[in-house]
């Protein structure tokens, strides 16, 4: 391992799907010679891509979850994580570049920028990372790299300058002119591992001039002695101009552009000499961590293999040989036979093996020290833990996890999926943050949480194949509630006589909505009509009212319960008299007091080009939706509204339809509300119908 860490990169691939992330990874490990031959993603000829380890993945051709790989070009070396760019997998791009120092943002020089390059920019944003673009596809038909590059500047903000003319476009396309060095670069060989440099073609060299001049322009503000050079105008030497582009970039101030077509095999040996030139080693970029013993005060990390260890859990997976944690090291070092400390749980661990990812194979290492991405195997840990020497406490920041926006209820078939079910939701629940799971109490089923209908349909599908669980899906189930909207009193006597004692207990008052908080009782009795010792058991019998509502059997919510008056008997009152003389009573008064039915109603953002705005806005209105407002930034539209849960099932795919995609919605809990009068007619039906059957 490279111990001088300005040899180091850490970098992740990002972009919108099918942009060609996982084909560019591809090329890369062959041109550094960590794969020896080329496969395509799909899997087609049986194999598959190398980062696309799962079974799942080269079926569908997509990334679910992100894959490590290490590799050298010229004298650097590379540690790269290959994203998916799902919106469903949004975790994997998060934790990826909680712990990256640059990016390569890919795009497709077709579909340019599209929504969930938008979505990923704004995650590198977020933490600061800086990064390079490249065009990918300019062998495709209506490729058009500059109207691309327009883009990044027009619809991410960002200060985005081609450094590279394509030679021929579509089916013409044969190399590339770098407009730093001046000079026309070709791919030769069978699969363009051979570089051949020559002059730019004469057609092309006023075009190329001119590029140039515009380029030295932009990224002299970023150095004075280039700055100096070109007004002087004399020749530049390169170094000066990659120096400038590298200070811009690491600054965020600057994104090179860079063009190619990873599957037809050019112009990836020239965003490797880019990545080595314009991307931060891991001392260009700051990194903080809170000290747990100061009063959580900031600190920053030094990245000195001699200063005590701090290291991020970033990412976990349950693999053959148990736990596997990715790792990211951030100053010390760790060799094989540490003890380390977790600081959340104070716990001290000892590693037993180290070892470095290469997609699902590994490869085992005696130590790691600052900069490194690795892994360790057989440490019980959790997601966003920070590792420690004993001789400091800290913590490093945490990531953004999205809250779930989407619910379905698992039943496993028999008692053995049973067993493989819940084995296979512990798993899940650990390796990803953003799928949650929890037993519904009033429903009685498993609901599992997700980022979206793929998000959950790739889980239950591993559960299936991963774990032999056979689960049927069910509807998810809407937690709707009753409440009342009318005082009502009520003055009951429960008696039953039998042989021996008997039972009786007679309480009034009244029942009254409750504004705030779900219910309450009070006592107003005086002269000691009920004894005190029998109070409790009058809470007790209107608590166990308000578990089942009569109109469709779901919980009570919003209500107040008054005594005011009662009698009792010496001998036959009794703690169970008490408890079902509250429930006789508020029975009594429930119908009385107009009970409704509540439904859960979720707040409601969809993003999306604007283009595709009154499309959103009429799919939430026929969802009994109410729209809140609207937000324009640039050509980009959020809509917020307020919606039904009960009528968001199925959305993500209505509105992926909608909008060709390109839109995207996060929703949560915010309040409930009566449901109109036509809904509740059929929930009580329903409900009726049940208890008939039941």
């Amino acid at each position: 391992m490279n111990k001088d860490l300005t040899k180091v990169r850490n970098i992740g691939i990002s972009a919108h799907i099918d942009s060609g992330k996982t084909t560019l990874t591809e090329r890369i490990l062959f041109y550094t010679n960590r794969i020896h031959a080329i496969h395509e993603v799909r899997g087609k000829d049986g194999v598959g891509a190398k980062m696309d380890s799962m079974e799942l993945e080269k079926e569908r051709g997509i990334t679910i979850q992100s894959a490590a790989t290490f590799c050298s070009w010229k004298d650097i070396d590379i540690n790269i994580i290959d994203t998916p760019g799902h919106v469903d997998f949004t975790v994997e791009v998060e934790r990826a570049l909680r712990v990256l120092d640059g990016a390569i943002l890919v795009l497709c020089s077709v579909g340019g920028v599209q929504s969930q390059s938008i979505t990923v920019n704004r995650q590198m944003t977020r933490y600061r990372v800086p990064r390079i673009a490249f065009v990918n596809k300019c062998d495709r038909t209506g490729a058009n790299p500059e109207r691309v590059t327009r883009q990044l500047r027009e619809k991410l903000n960002l200060n985005a300058h081609m450094l590279q003319m394509p030679i021929g476009l579509e089916g013409d396309l044969t190399g590339m002119v770098d407009l730093v060095k001046m000079q026309a670069v070709y791919f030769d060989g069978e699969n363009g591992e051979k570089l051949r440099y020559e002059a730019i073609p004469a057609a092309m060299a006023a075009e190329a001039e001119e590029r140039r001049q515009a380029l030295l322009e932009e990224v002299s503000m970023f150095s004075d002695e280039l700055m100096e050079v070109v007004l002087e105008g004399g020749d530049i030497d390169p170094a000066l101009i990659y120096d400038a582009v590298r200070r811009g970039t690491i600054n965020l101030e600057f994104t090179p552009v860079f063009v190619g077509s990873a599957y037809k095999n050019k112009g990836i040996q020239l965003l490797l000499d880019a990545v080595e030139a314009f991307l931060p080693c891991p001392i260009d970029v700051e990194n903080t961590a809170l000290d747990l013993k100061n009063n959580e005060a900031e600190f920053k990390v030094t990245n000195n293999p001699a200063d005590p260890l701090v290291m991020l859990a970033f990412k976990l997976e349950d693999g053959r040989y148990g736990q596997l944690t990715y790792v990211r090291t951030y100053q010390g070092q760790v060799r094989k036979g540490d003890t380390i400390y977790n600081s959340r749980t104070g716990k001290k661990v000892k590693v037993g093996r180290l070892v470095r990812m290469h997609a699902d194979e590994m490869e085992e290492i005696e130590e790691c020290g600052s900069g490194d991405i690795v892994a360790l195997f057989g440490i019980d840990c959790a997601s966003g833990d920070t590792f420690t020497s004993d001789q400091i406490s800290c913590s490093m920041s945490s990531m953004h996890i999205p809250e779930p926006v989407i619910s379905l209820a698992v039943i496993p078939v028999d008692n053995k999926a049973q067993i493989n079910m819940s084995k296979a939701l512990n798993r899940f629940t650990k390796e990803d943050p953003t799928f949650k799971t929890f037993v519904d109490h009033e429903t009685g089923e498993t609901i599992i949480s997700g980022m979206g209908e793929l998000h959950l349909e790739v889980y239950i599908e591993r559960m299936k194949r991963e774990y032999k669980a056979e689960v049927e899906v069910g509807a998810p189930q809407v937690a709707y509630r009753e409440t009342i909207t009318n005082r009502a009193d009520f003055n009951y006597t429960h008696k039953k006589q039998t042989g021996g004692s008997g039972q009786f207990g007679r309480v009034a008052g009244y029942i009254e909505p409750l504004e705030e908080g779900e219910y309450e009782f009070v006592d107003k009795i005086v002269g000691g009509v009920i004894p005190r010792e029998f109070i409790p058991s009058c809470d007790k019998g209107f608590r166990k009212s308000v578990e089942k509502g009569a109109l469709c059997g779901a919980a009570i919510t919003g209500v107040r319960c008054v005594i005011n008056d009662g009698a009792f008997h010496a001998v036959d009152s009794s703690d169970i008299a008490f408890q079902l003389a509250a429930i006789g009573a508020f029975k009594d008064a429930y119908m009385k007091a107009k009970p409704v039915i509540m439904e859960p109603i979720m707040k409601v953002a969809v993003e999306g080009p604007s283009e595709f705005q009154g499309a959103v806005m009429g799919s939430i209105n026929q969802r009994r939706g109410m729209i809140i407002g609207s937000m324009e930034e640039g050509n980009y539209t959020v809509v917020e509204a307020e919606v039904p849960l009960s009528e968001m099932f199925g959305y993500s795919t209505t509105l992926r339809s909608l909008t060709q995609g390109k839109a995207e919605f996060t929703m949560e809990f915010a309040t409930f509300k009566p449901v109109p009068r036509g809904v509740s007619e059929e929930l009580v039906k329903k409900y009726q119908e049940e208890k008939k059957n039941g």
